[in-house]
């Protein structure tokens, strides 16, 4: 099936049936498919990427937490600058933008930079702030249900990805509150009162962010 690839892109996940969003659940948490009483394991590496509409909920099945828990961050994208859309009919102009596509790394130069960034330096006092933040998620007032050790790995491990990217050899403790918002509040369930009062789990992260002392140093 389509999940037998390094790269899978789920469009519209939340259009997706219970059923099939529980199948993607087994692939991205254990990194096999399970078919007719067999068990297939995946290729490594294997990578989800989800879209969903936030503004349209009809005929849609919202993501238990499980499977939200499993996504290591979440984007929103929003509108194009004006720039971006203007570049965009340029390219649309010039033909169909797919035919100039080509690979910039094959399988094995993405696994040994995926192993390259696990040598990343993270200082300790730098894992002990990621931590904080994360285990501040489940202890305020108006989360249920708060971002589990998941979140804490996805925090470590998206630090080391983005100070290698950037081209430092070790995470600041800027990096971890930059990446904070995108790896946390997608995993945060609130409370009922909370969302009638128009609580949203972006303010919680960035409340938990501001109380936060960070370290001083490297």
């Amino acid at each position: 099936g389509p999940v037998f690839a390094n790269i899978v892109l789920v469009d519209e996940l939340n259009r997706a049936t219970p059923r099939t969003q529980s199948a993607l659940l087994e692939c991205m948490a254990e990194g096999q498919v399970s078919a007719d009483g067999q068990t297939y394991a995946l290729d490594r590496p294997f990578l989800v990427f989800a879209t969903q509409n936030p503004f349209d909920f009809e005929g849609t099945f919202p993501l238990p937490e499980a499977q939200l828990d499993r996504f290591a961050m979440r984007m929103r994208i929003g509108y194009p600058t004006e720039a971006d859309e203007v570049a965009l009919l340029e390219r649309q102009r010039k033909g169909d933008p797919l035919d100039s596509i080509s690979p910039v790394v094959d399988v094995g130069g993405l696994l040994n930079a995926q192993a390259a960034v696990r040598d990343v330096f993270v200082h300790e006092e730098v894992r002990r702030y990621l931590t904080r933040l994360v285990r501040a998620t489940r202890a305020h007032a108006d989360v249920q249900v708060g971002a589990s050790p998941r979140a804490t790995l996805a925090l470590f491990r998206l630090g080391q990805a983005s100070a290698a990217m950037a081209g430092a050899d070790f995470v600041a403790p800027e990096t971890v509150r930059a990446l904070a918002p995108r790896v946390l509040e997608h995993r945060l369930s609130l409370k009922p009162d909370a969302r009638m009062r128009g609580i949203r789990a972006e303010t919680i992260v960035q409340e938990i962010l501001d109380r936060t002392a960070a370290p001083g140093g490297r």
